[in-house]
């Protein structure tokens, strides 16, 4: 966005986010103000670009969280879709370096690019840069990928940052050993907060729903979306509380068998269970 005349004497821009000032005329023409000048700061050009920085902001958190979904779901997402919202630049940012497959599960890349005609530019684990055309591509949950810990190390050495917690997100496999009887993992209860308030509001502030005396995430895994819930208290209940225990259970309500539990389910309620966990009262002191 270029600069836009305000007032006499003054031009305002968006830079880095936030709205910026620079004279048109005298010995400071055409250099940026480190502040903005006290006579701009009701003026509608700059009401009208803070409201649109406001804008631009809650666009890229929606495609952070429109690709968050994606990835944990595992879906495949059509190529062409990629390519057109490829030049938006929160677009972009939400997507390029995430681990990518397409045709072969077994062929993994880092986005790099996308070019109109829907044609994608990855970096394979060989470090060679290839273009794909797949019709559609997935963005795997990170527990589905094979070699994980290769991988992980193969992106160190690329430098490779994600806007969207893919390869280094924590992850959980799910045990072989469990009884068929068990419905519930204990691992993460007994975290004492001061308030079920607290608690509650810890969830929230992690993404996951807050519903009745439960925080919960839905997730997609394979072809069934089932729900991970913890117990954290009744509503309204102002004494300290514990977190509970952790549970799937399908879209009709069945608690799920442990051992019916997919990877990517269970990876994401226990990781859900660490992070509210992970939050508690810890007492110091020799009596703690």
């Amino acid at each position: 966005m270029g600069w836009l005349s305000a007032g006499d004497g003054y031009e305002v821009a968006l830079v880095d986010g936030r709205v910026a000032a620079r004279a048109t005329s005298g010995r400071a023409a055409g250099r940026q103000l480190k502040s903005l000048p006290r006579a701009l700061r009701d003026h509608p050009e700059v009401d009208r670009l803070r409201r649109f920085a406001e804008w631009l902001d809650r666009h890229a958190t929606a495609c952070v969280a429109q690709v968050d979904s994606w990835m944990v779901s595992s879906l495949p997402v059509p190529t062409g879709l990629l390519a057109r919202v490829w030049p938006d630049e929160a677009w972009q940012s939400a997507l390029r370096d995430l681990a990518v497959v397409g045709d072969d599960p077994d062929e993994v890349g880092f986005l790099r690019g996308a070019t109109e005609d829907g044609e994608l530019r990855v970096v394979n684990l060989d470090g060679e840069t290839v273009r794909l055309s797949p019709r559609t591509v997935t963005l795997p949950h990170p527990v589905l990928l094979p070699d994980l810990d290769d991988i992980r190390e193969f992106a160190a050495e690329l430098g490779i940052v994600q806007r969207v917690e893919q390869i280094h997100r924590a992850t959980w496999q799910r045990p072989e050993d469990l009884d068929p009887k068990a419905r519930e993992i204990r691992e993460f209860a007994g975290g004492s907060f001061r308030s079920r308030f607290a608690l509650a509001a810890r969830a929230s502030s992690l993404g996951y729903r807050v519903s009745g005396g439960y925080a919960t995430a839905r997730v997609r895994d394979g072809d069934r979306t089932v729900e991970a819930a913890v117990w954290i208290g009744e509503p309204y209940w102002e004494d300290t509380v514990e977190t509970g225990g952790l549970t799937w259970q399908d879209l009709d309500g069945r608690a799920l068998p442990l051992r019916e539990v997919g990877p990517v389910a269970w990876s994401e309620g226990m990781r859900m269970a660490a992070a509210l966990y992970a939050g508690r009262t810890i007492e110091e002191g020799k009596d703690a």
